[in-house]
């Protein structure tokens, strides 16, 4: 069975508070979203303000494949703005729960009704294609609910929506009110489902289960409070998980990664790192008992593969490793060390777990290196000039040229700070050439004064999600930040060519 996917991540995602897209940003996501392949994109909110217009317009001009919708109330004016921003198809609704219509609406149920009768009649008279939502309707009295369900429908909507709005109903409830909704209606049935109970993404799936067709969701699951249903987690779980029935959508997902880092830099709201599907650390390692399972067979500790949503699964040392997690994280940059050296390796790294110090593969290496005597990494990338300039009333302005294999680069750019500008540039560069991305920037400073040493620790990805991190130390925060940076690169650049070359055997 396809079930619809409608993406509301430009409309309630955009709702998150402290967020807020320009008409081109709104469109930049909206391209990733129809790369992905929803179904359909809720581009905004028409009537609530004249940038939400011109987005739209953007959206609705884009000649994308998804269909594009628009939200209105049950208002003419709200369908009238919806028209005009170029849309064929909208998203009206109305509260339907007591709670709503005394204290919100100021309605009785049998004006609500019929508010909820005449925007569908209207928006059908315009030619539009309508979805009528049910606002709150997991808190409406079921025969009422059943009621307007009933009554929208012999008013020519399209499709009906049942909206959990505050994210109240249990797994077993939306089934039931889905049922009821099927019956009532005839008609395609969405959910669109909240996570004020962490029970958004099971809810939708209930509800699919139950008859629905199609189910409202955002991208890393933004949106007001705790957020809507998740997207690639929806999505996942439909596609691996065990079902009376096997459910398809026409997500292209070894982009999910890829669309929620693009989405999470826009609206600058970052994922949790243990996030299903997308979180920094939903394909790492540490455990030595989980390493050397995942090494022997992926599927011991992996439900799926992180190729499939576009990642690469990563490990991690510290007090929990083991010898094979080790010797996996050294073997990413070409280093084997017998089988003594690894476990000396291994003692070193878990005295500093003990410590409850982090482990990063700079410390890693350095440990390594200790214990092998050997000397650093191979470099791909050398730093063959730098300069900055900073002042008031002028933006910061770096100037770098990096070689690269033998060839040279050169990159400018501006930014907040001196950091951010040299960083900027250093990515400017790479961003072509090594497709890298800063992905963690960290100062500490180790003594105090003017003259104090500091310490700037970066992690960085590159397209395929694989990490690296780098750690430099010195005087000038500038200079110390573009030689991690430039650490990092070489780490995260080594990795790949490694890689390629297993690969390639």
């Amino acid at each position: 069975m396809k079930i619809r996917i409608f993406d509301t991540t430009l409309r309630d995602g955009e709702q998150t508070p402290g967020v807020a897209l320009t008409p081109e940003q709104k469109l930049g996501i909206a391209e990733k979203l129809d790369a992905l392949g929803v179904d359909a994109i809720e581009a905004g909110f028409p009537i609530i303000s004249e940038g939400e217009m011109q987005g739209i317009r953007l959206i609705t001009s884009a000649n994308l494949n998804a269909e594009i919708c628009g939200l209105t109330r049950t208002e003419k004016k709200d369908i009238d703005a919806a028209a005009s921003a170029g849309l064929k198809y909208i998203h009206t609704f109305i509260a339907t729960s007591d709670i709503h219509l005394e204290y919100k609406l100021k309605l009785t149920r049998d004006q609500a009704l019929a508010k909820a009768i005449e925007a569908v009649q209207y928006g059908k008279s315009l030619g539009l294609k309508v979805e009528f939502s049910a606002e709150d309707a997991t808190r409406t009295e079921r025969e009422f609910l059943k009621k307007v369900f009933k009554e929208v429908a012999q008013a020519g909507a399209d499709r009906i929506d049942i909206p959990d709005t505050v994210g109240y109903s249990t797994p077993g409830y939306i089934a039931e009110i889905t049922r009821d909704a099927i019956e009532a209606s005839h008609l395609p049935i969405s959910v669109h489902c909240h996570n004020d109970f962490g029970l958004a993404v099971a809810n939708s799936i209930s509800a699919i289960q139950a008859g629905a067709q199609c189910a409202h969701v955002t991208i890393n699951g933004i949106g007001e409070r705790a957020g809507n249903a998740s997207l690639e987690e929806l999505v996942m779980a439909l596609q691996c998980l065990q079902f009376d029935k096997k459910y398809e959508t026409n997500i292209n997902t070894k982009l999910l990664y890829e669309t929620s880092r693009y989405v999470s830099s826009i609206v600058g709201i970052h994922v949790q790192p243990n996030k299903a599907i997308v979180g920094e650390n939903a394909f790492g390692h540490e455990s030595g008992i989980h390493t050397h399972g995942v090494l022997n067979n992926p599927l011991t500790y992996e439900p799926i593969s992180p190729e499939l949503v576009g990642r690469t699964r990563w490990f991690q040392v510290g007090k929990h490793a083991g010898a094979h997690g080790v010797s996996a994280m050294l073997e990413e940059y070409g280093i084997q060390p017998s089988r003594e050296q690894t476990h000396e390796i291994l003692d070193r790294v878990k005295k500093l777990g003990d410590q409850g110090k982090h482990v990063t593969d700079v410390e890693l290496l350095s440990i390594t290196g200790e214990v092998m005597h050997t000397q650093g990494l191979k470099r791909l990338v050398h730093l063959t000039g730098f300069s900055v300039s900073t002042g008031i009333g002028n933006m910061p302005y770096a100037f770098v040229k990096l070689n690269i294999e033998g060839k040279d680069f050169i990159g400018t750019d501006y930014g907040v700070g001196p950091v951010d500008a040299s960083i900027n540039a250093i990515q400017k560069i790479t961003g072509e050439i090594a497709k890298v991305r800063i992905k963690d920037y960290k100062l500490d400073s180790i003594a105090g004064g003017s003259d104090a040493l500091c310490e700037v620790t970066i992690k960085v990805e590159d397209a395929y999600g694989n990490l690296a991190s780098a750690k430099s130390v010195g005087e000038d925060i500038v200079i110390t930040s573009v030689q991690a940076m430039i650490d990092g690169i070489n780490r995260i650049m080594l990795k790949k060519i490694l890689k390629q070359k297993n690969l390639g055997k």
